[in-house]
């Protein structure tokens, strides 16, 4: 990944481990809050909705905008994060 964020190099220098939510790349505070009020508090229950998703970026993203309330970027941003900790870990 050439054009790399600082959060998403961080996020992706380590297992996930219980990082809350708001640690992944693209999740803003108000995403992060829309998040924990549907049960997704931790980085890998965010993670595990992707792998449900079959690492569907678009799939993905769609749910995050329709269910969670995310802007596009911010889907984008986040499914991009979770398939780069995916090939790093996975």
């Amino acid at each position: 990944m050439d054009h790399m964020s600082p959060r998403l190099r961080t996020f992706l220098s380590e297992p996930i481990g219980e990082k809350d939510v708001v640690w992944v790349d693209g999740v803003s505070h108000e995403l992060a809050m829309n998040l924990v009020t549907k049960g997704f508090n931790k980085a890998y229950v965010l993670l595990g909705q992707f792998l449900l998703m079959h690492k569907n970026e678009a799939e993905f993203q769609k749910w995050l905008i329709c269910c969670c309330g995310a802007t596009e970027y911010e889907a984008q941003e986040s499914s991009k994060c979770l398939k780069a900790w995916c090939s790093c870990f996975l």
